[in-house]
């Protein structure tokens, strides 16, 4: 059992101001794997003094001390890298080869970004008789949802780190495993007091706290559009900044051409990657009308391959998170098949092997219209829609009609058409012929997807105040 009582302020674990301790469940077993102490708005305010206090240096150091600080975090979370893994796997459920291939290195790779692209980036530039500085914005405070919790924090905290900010971190209460190491990491790296702290706590306690703090002068948040417009109604009073990345209902257009089928199974084997609970998933399939029967067969050929089990062996697939997320998940897909939509596999209920864990059976539908709840909600689960298009304008059209914006997708044997496809779909994130992703291009979203980027030197700017220094060279 993990018992994660304290909460790290100011270079220290110290103990809450009231303990109120509440279990971390297990998605696989649903028993509970540990505790964690909720924090309220007493160990904010404390957390922010602390932040606070350290700013005052931390913001005066150079470029170069702050890479050496950068690159001592990169070589303590390399250390901890399997530890990292088997607490995400534990925490959120995902399958072992995931956590230790790609949740847990994305966590570095923007560690190691933010490291190497920081001494060439420009805090200042002479024009005319100003000079105009870039300069740290403050103590922040940062909100971090469960799904991909190392890439959610490391997001965040790389860049802010990199431009000489403070920060308070609230990682989810319902996965803090893995945010708890990631404090040793600083702990252990050097990262001087105060600039680094860490309050558990859920977000009526210490996430409106954080948001509201008039101490914090910038809050940046993860997780629902819902969530993230009550963060930026609790943070307006104070006139912070906000930074939000948000919720999602991504297009992956599929163009009509010799590698159609390939292309299917392709989006369908990506939407299913972490039990479907990613923002930019391609969760909306867009096929031309008149080969939507052959898309779902394509889809069906995937079917044998996506592994439902326990996440600590050897499968694509692991639970959902919560048993709230297995319940919403569950009634969207009822919701489906309500609305005349066509199964191609899945459907509504556990896998027949599994009675125990919020394990979802990954569900296609086809024939999907794109005024269906399940073509314009956030699922969060293993479950892709099909919907038809007449050409590629009906494809656009179907693809930006939505109140999200944060990526999108298209695949065809056409590079220049796949590219040009790509350019009009409004979104932040475009992934051309199943491109991986980049950790120095910048991510973000378009429409209620959120506002302001992260990953790579993109990121900076968002830490950053922007001062004229007129008559500079009089």
């Amino acid at each position: 059992m993990r018992e994660i009582t304290k909460f790290y302020i100011d270079g220290q674990w110290v103990e809450p101001t009231e303990l109120n301790l509440i279990d971390v469940i297990n998605p696989a077993t649903e028993k509970a794997a540990g505790h964690v102490a909720l924090g309220t708005a007493a160990d904010v305010d404390t957390a922010v003094q602390a932040a606070r206090k350290a700013f005052t240096t931390w913001s005066q150091t150079s470029v170069d001390e702050r890479v050496g600080i950068l690159n001592a975090v990169v070589a303590e979370y390399q250390k901890r890298m399997p530890e990292l893994a088997a607490a995400v796997t534990e925490e959120m459920g995902a399958p072992n080869g995931l956590a230790n291939n790609v949740q847990v290195p994305i966590g570095l790779a923007h560690l190691m970004t933010a490291a190497a692209q920081l001494p060439t980036f420009s805090f200042s530039e002479d024009r005319g008789s100003s000079r105009i500085v870039k300069e740290p914005i403050g103590v922040c405070g940062f909100i971090t949802p469960w799904n991909w919790p190392l890439n959610q924090v490391m997001v965040k905290v790389a860049p802010a780190l990199a431009t000489g900010c403070t920060m308070v971190l609230k990682p989810s209460e319902v996965a803090p495993f893995s945010a708890a190491i990631v404090a040793e990491i600083f702990d252990a790296a050097g990262v001087p007091a105060g600039v680094f702290n860490l309050v558990n706590g859920d977000g009526p306690g210490v996430g409106t706290a954080l948001a509201s703090h008039p101490g914090i002068d910038m809050v940046s948040f993860t997780g629902s559009t819902r969530a993230g417009i009550e963060v930026a109604k609790n943070a307006a009073p104070t006139v912070k900044r906000v930074a939000q990345e948000l919720g999602g209902k991504s297009p992956n257009i599929i163009l009509d051409d010799e590698d159609f089928a390939t292309n299917v199974s392709g989006g369908v084997a990506a939407m299913m990657m972490n039990s479907g609970q990613s923002c930019n998933a391609p969760t909306r399939m867009l096929v031309p009308k008149s080969r939507m029967a052959e898309a779902a067969e394509a889809a069906k050929s995937v079917q044998s391959t996506l592994t439902v089990g326990d996440p600590s062996t050897d499968v694509r697939m692991g639970p959902v998170v919560s048993e709230p997320q297995f319940e919403k998940v569950q009634g969207l897909i009822e919701r489906g098949i309500e609305e005349g939509a066509d199964v191609v596999f899945g459907g509504p209920g556990r896998p027949d092997d599994l009675p125990t864990g919020y394990y979802v059976r990954p569900t296609v539908f086809a024939d999907v219209t794109n005024d269906m709840d399940i073509a314009r909600t956030e699922i969060f689960g293993p479950v892709l829609v099909m919907i038809g298009y007449d050409s590629i304008d009906n494809a656009i059209e179907i693809a930006n009609d939505t109140e999200y914006g944060l990526a999108g997708y298209v695949s065809g044997k056409d590079v220049d058409e796949v590219r040009k496809v790509g350019s009009r779909i409004r979104a932040g994130s475009i992934s051309l012929n199943g491109a991986q992703l980049d950790p120095s291009a910048p991510f973000g979203g378009y429409k209620q997807s959120g506002n302001g980027r992260e990953w790579g030197d993109y990121a900076f700017d968002e830490f950053l105040e922007v001062k004229s220094l007129l008559g500079y060279d009089a």
